[in-house]
């Protein structure tokens, strides 16, 4: 069956995470939105498509020609729970399933297929079915939902439990609620605490010695957690990750490091950010207050009514030492924050920040830093990947004047 996942108007709300991906890829518990959707529909192939110009040749793309029938555009935004998942399966073809005007999914034939690729998604010609359920709609619902969906993804396929005699110098609290998987490291002192969350450790993860992890918290293929770590509830680290220091509630996408004390908390990273040692992100404002977060499209300051919000960074943005990040941070693409004072709380992509003083960071520096960063990980950027940036980088040139 060929799958093509689609955007609508929330797009924008998930920015700037999907300035560099589409809606698909976004993470949380432990896979993107789109793995979720292909493994609970028992598709192998890797998630695809209807994408943005900007990220043709990042991601993939889907064909118009189909192996099939029918093709099955689906909206991420809305989470493969087992009875929409039955529902999906079922539907007819030429019919869709709409929430309160939203398309979750829809079942087309070759010749619909070709004019949505074309122009878009249109209802006009298809039957309906209406169905309810709660959809991601802002972005701090990513970290709000995440705990859940970590055991979601768990019941989605089958880990591999912990046994006790391949890591006898750790501990276990709860085992049954703790998975590990093969060629993961768990040094002697290491503590995983799963009685109010499973705890999932991926292949070839490292968790180093004396630190505490617990659950729900995913600690995804190939990552490390460094000695002393303290990993609370709800929070996932993506493939490729390095963290230290005290971290509460968040979502790391991949290759990000924060490899060093500080604390972070109720917050998401994107891809290839570096955060500073010493770094700390505030989630609680002092007055305990809801937290005012900057709408991405508009400019405006929105009360999100939210009491916990810490910072938002999107891919290949970095921290000095000792940085300060206020409560309801929001960062772009490719900045680069310095200062032992808090810089504001909306930082545009393509930003060099002391303090309060903001200046372009220069495209060409950029992209020499980016292509280090990702050397060091064995990834070569691709000129695709460098177009993207630059097309990030012009866009929010534009929005400036």
């Amino acid at each position: 069956m060929q799958i093509c996942f689609f955007e609508d108007d929330f797009l924008e709300n998930f920015h700037p995470l999907t300035l560099t991906r589409p809606v698909y890829d976004l993470r949380i518990g432990i896979f993107t939105l789109g793995e979720k959707w292909n493994r609970s529909l028992e598709v192998e192939k890797s998630p695809t498509g209807q994408n943005r110009s900007q990220l043709q040749g990042v991601f993939g793309s889907i064909s118009e020609n189909l192996n099939g029938d029918s093709a099955l555009w689906i909206n991420p935004r809305f989470m493969p729970e087992p009875d929409l998942v039955k529902t999906v399966k079922s539907l007819d073809l030429n019919s869709a399933i709409v929430c309160d005007g939203a398309t979750i999914a829809a079942r087309v034939d070759q010749s619909t297929h070709k004019s949505w690729l074309k122009s878009g998604i249109s209802l006009n010609s298809l039957s309906t079915v209406d169905y309810h359920q709660e959809s991601l709609q802002n972005i701090w619902q990513l970290f709000q939902w995440n705990g859940e969906e970590i055991q979601n993804d768990l019941d989605r396929f089958s880990p591999t439990k912990v046994k006790k005699e391949d890591h006898p110098n750790a501990t276990f609290i709860n085992p049954d609620r703790i998975y590990v998987e093969d060629e993961a490291t768990i040094e002697a002192g290491a503590i995983l605490i799963a009685d109010e969350g499973p705890i999932f450790i991926g292949k070839g993860a490292q968790i180093m010695a004396n630190s505490v992890i617990r659950g729900a918290a995913a600690i995804c293929e190939s990552s490390v957690v460094k000695m002393g770590a303290k990993i609370y509830e709800d929070t996932t680290l993506g493939p490729v990750c390095k963290v230290g220091g005290e971290i509460s509630n968040v979502i790391f996408h991949s290759y990000t490091n924060k490899g060093h004390d500080g604390y972070a908390g109720n917050s998401i990273f994107g891809q290839w950010c570096n955060i500073g040692a010493d770094t700390n992100t505030s989630n609680l404002k002092n007055n305990y207050g809801t937290v005012k977060f900057r709408d991405w499209k508009s400019g405006k300051e929105i009360d999100t009514g939210q009491q916990f919000i810490g910072t938002v960074m999107g891919d290949h943005s970095k921290t000095g030492i000792n940085a300060m990040l206020n409560t309801g941070t929001l960062c772009g693409v490719c900045c680069n924050l310095f200062s032992d004072g808090y810089p504001p709380k909306y930082v545009p992509s393509f930003s060099w920040v002391s303090g309060s003083n903001v200046v372009p960071y220069h495209f060409d520096k950029a992209i020499e830093a980016m292509e280090r960063m990702m050397k060091r990980r064995d990834v070569d950027m691709t000129p695709a990947y460098k177009e993207m940036m630059r097309v990030i980088m012009e866009s929010n040139s534009e929005s400036d004047q």
